[in-house]
């Protein structure tokens, strides 16, 4: 199964970051646009998991000691790529974020891992392989407090992309 830990948001930034994502996907000649449901901080990537390594994550989100804290989502950007840009909303790197997320890292490497090696940048991806004459933007401030993570398994479902909670952990 394919696995990754995430900070999901609640309905009322969940609908905010809708209508980011629907004011790009209306300024775009294409993309694949991120639903609703998917919308979601990924903390760790994990990939393909078997159950022994899905039950290390439940125990290194587990090991994991945090205080809730604030997420800020604070613009929107880019990560630019041959065949249309992965487009986001981008995230305050908060110190209590940067250090859950490296926490998280370092015991999953420790329980034999390969995570990511370049420089977290946290991030809700709002579209793919989008392509418009748009230019990245700031917006208003919103957020929300984040007081639990989420191990969740990607699949495709009938053709949709579809992630669903296996595992939760709260402060």
């Amino acid at each position: 199964m394919r696995l990754f830990i995430a900070i999901n948001f609640n309905k009322v930034t969940r609908a905010r970051l809708l209508a980011l994502r629907n004011e790009l996907q209306s300024q775009s000649k294409r993309g694949r646009f991120s639903a609703l449901e998917n919308l979601h901080l990924t903390l760790v990537f994990l990939g393909e998991c078997d159950a022994k390594q899905a039950d290390a994550a439940k125990t290194a989100m587990d090991a994991a000691v945090f205080a809730p804290f604030y997420v800020s989502i604070e613009r929107v950007g880019r990560f630019r790529r041959d065949g249309g840009d992965i487009w986001w909303a981008g995230i305050r790197a908060d110190k209590s974020l940067l250090d859950l997320q490296s926490s998280l890292t370092e015991m999953l490497a420790e329980s034999g891992f390969s995570t990511e090696k370049r420089k977290y940048s946290p991030h809700i991806t709002l579209g793919r392989e989008v392509v418009t004459d748009a230019e990245p933007w700031q917006i208003e401030a919103f957020g929300e407090t984040v007081q639990r993570i989420e191990l969740m398994k990607s699949e495709r479902i009938n053709g949709k992309l579809t992630y669903t909670k296996i595992f939760e952990c709260g402060c």
